[in-house]
C-alpha cells in the first residue's frame, strides 16, 4: 500500500490534544499494520518556529508550512489561536488544502478552514458551543451542531477535542481496515469509534438545570428511573404542581418540554447500557422505558441514525462485567412489563416509551 502523508498544522494557541490525539492514532495505526511508513506523520508551523499551545506546552514542529508540499491528509486543529489567525496561515490553507486528498479539522479548527473558504457549500461541525458562531460568521457553511464529526466529500470536520480521535480512527478504518483501527483503539483505551452522527453532548449538558428545587429533584428522579411512569401527570405530582403548571415551569427553567427531556434521558441511558453492559436489547428497552425493542430501535434510528445492535457493535465493551451488571445510579424499572402490541401503521410515529409525555403533546 502506498504511504499516506499526514501533516498537522501548528500555530500559537493551538489546543494540544487536538494535535496529539490524531497524531497518536495515525502513528499507532502504522505500527498496528506492521508498516511503520504507511502514515508518515509530521507537524509544521508557518515559519517552522516552536509554538506555545493554549495550555502553555511548547511544541517544536518538524518543518515549516512554507516549504511543505500538499499532504495526503491535512489536519487542522483548534484552540484559542483560531480566534485571530494570521493572514499567512489562512493564505497557506487557501493555496495548499485544495491539493490534499483529505482535509480534516478538529474542534475550532473548522474556523480556519471556513476563513480560507474551504467549507463553503459543505456540511461541517465544530465544538457545540461554537456552532452558532460558525454559522453566523460563515453563512455559506451548512453547520450541523449535533454530530461528533461530519464528512462531506474530501472534507471532514469534528467537534470537541476527543472527537478528533474518533474521526482519525474512522479514517484509519477506511485506509487499513477495522482490525487496525480496533488495535489502535484498544491501545489508547477508547472504543473503536463512535458513529459520526452521535450527539456531541449528553441530555444533562444539553439541558439547563432548573432553579427551583422541586424541578431539580424531578430531573434527578428521571435520570435515576428512566423505566418508570414518566408521564406529565406523574412528574407533576412528584413536583407538587398541576400538570399544566409543571409543563410550563419545566420548559421555562430547563429549556425543553418534559417529554423531550425524558426522550433524551432514556436514549442516553440506553446508549450507556449498550456500551457498559452485556444485557440483552429487550431487557435494556424495558429498563429505559421503551417497553419493546422495536420502540427503542425507532428512537435510535430517528435520533442517531443507527439501530441499537449496530450501536453496540461499535461500542462493544472491552471487559464486560457480566450479564445483569447494573449501571451506577440506575434503578430497575417499576411496574408491570409492557406487552408487545401490534406494529403501528407504516409512516406513523411510535411512542418513545409506554408512559412518555411526548405522546401527550408536551
Amino acid at each position: 500500500m502506498a504511504p499516506h502523508t499526514v501533516l498537522l498544522v501548528l500555530f500559537e494557541g493551538v489546543q494540544s490534544l487536538d494535535v496529539t490525539g490524531p497524531l497518536e492514532v495515525f502513528t499507532g495505526a502504522s505500527k498496528a499494520a506492521r508498516n511503520p511508513d504507511f502514515y508518515r506523520v509530521s507537524t509544521a508551523s508557518l515559519d517552522g518556529a516552536p509554538v506555545r499551545t493554549s495550555s502553555g506546552l511548547l511544541i517544536t514542529p518538524d518543518t515549516a508550512l512554507t516549504g511543505a508540499a500538499a499532504p495526503h491528509t491535512l489536519v487542522v486543529p483548534g484552540g484559542d489561536g483560531t480566534r485571530s489567525p494570521g493572514p499567512g496561515l489562512i493564505a497557506w490553507l487557501r493555496r495548499t488544502a485544495p491539493h490534499a486528498r483529505r482535509v480534516v479539522s478538529v474542534c475550532t479548527g473548522a474556523f480556519l478552514l471556513a476563513e480560507a473558504g474551504l467549507l463553503d457549500g459543505h456540511r461541517a461541525t465544530t465544538h457545540w458551543t461554537m456552532c452558532d458562531q460558525l454559522a453566523g460568521r460563515f453563512p455559506a457553511v451548512d453547520v450541523e451542531p449535533e454530530p461528533i464529526y461530519v464528512r462531506d466529500g474530501h472534507v471532514a470536520t469534528s467537534a470537541g477535542v476527543t472527537s478528533g480521535i474518533d474521526l482519525a480512527l474512522a479514517l484509519v478504518e477506511e485506509d487499513l481496515g477495522r482490525d487496525a483501527a480496533l488495535t489502535v483503539a484498544r491501545h489508547l483505551v477508547v472504543f473503536l469509534r463512535r458513529p459520526g452522527n452521535q450527539s456531541q453532548f449528553s441530555s444533562q449538558l444539553a439541558a439547563q438545570t432548573a432553579s427551583r428545587r422541586p424541578l431539580r429533584d424531578v430531573q434527578q428522579w428521571i435520570a435515576e428511573n428512566p423505566g418508570a411512569d414518566l408521564s406529565v401527570e406523574r412528574l407533576a405530582e412528584r413536583a407538587g404542581l398541576s400538570p399544566r403548571h409543571f409543563a410550563r415551569a419545566f420548559q421555562a427553567e430547563v429549556g425543553c418540554t418534559p417529554g423531550r427531556y425524558v426522550d433524551r434521558v432514556r436514549l442516553e441511558t440506553a446508549r450507556r447500557l449498550l456500551e457498559d453492559s452485556v444485557d440483552g436489547i429487550e431487557g435494556i428497552s424495558r429498563a429505559c422505558g421503551y417497553g419493546t425493542p422495536e420502540a427503542m430501535r425507532r428512537a435510535f434510528v430517528r435520533t442517531l441514525g443507527t439501530a441499537p445492535a449496530e450501536y453496540r457493535r461499535r461500542f462493544r465493551p472491552m471487559n464486560p462485567a457480566g450479564p445483569g451488571t447494573p449501571v451506577a445510579g440506575l434503578k430497575p424499572p417499576t411496574g408491570p412489563k409492557t406487552a408487545t402490541g401490534p406494529k403501528p401503521p407504516a409512516g406513523s410515529r411510535a411512542p418513545t416509551g409506554p408512559n412518555s409525555p411526548t405522546e401527550q403533546g408536551q
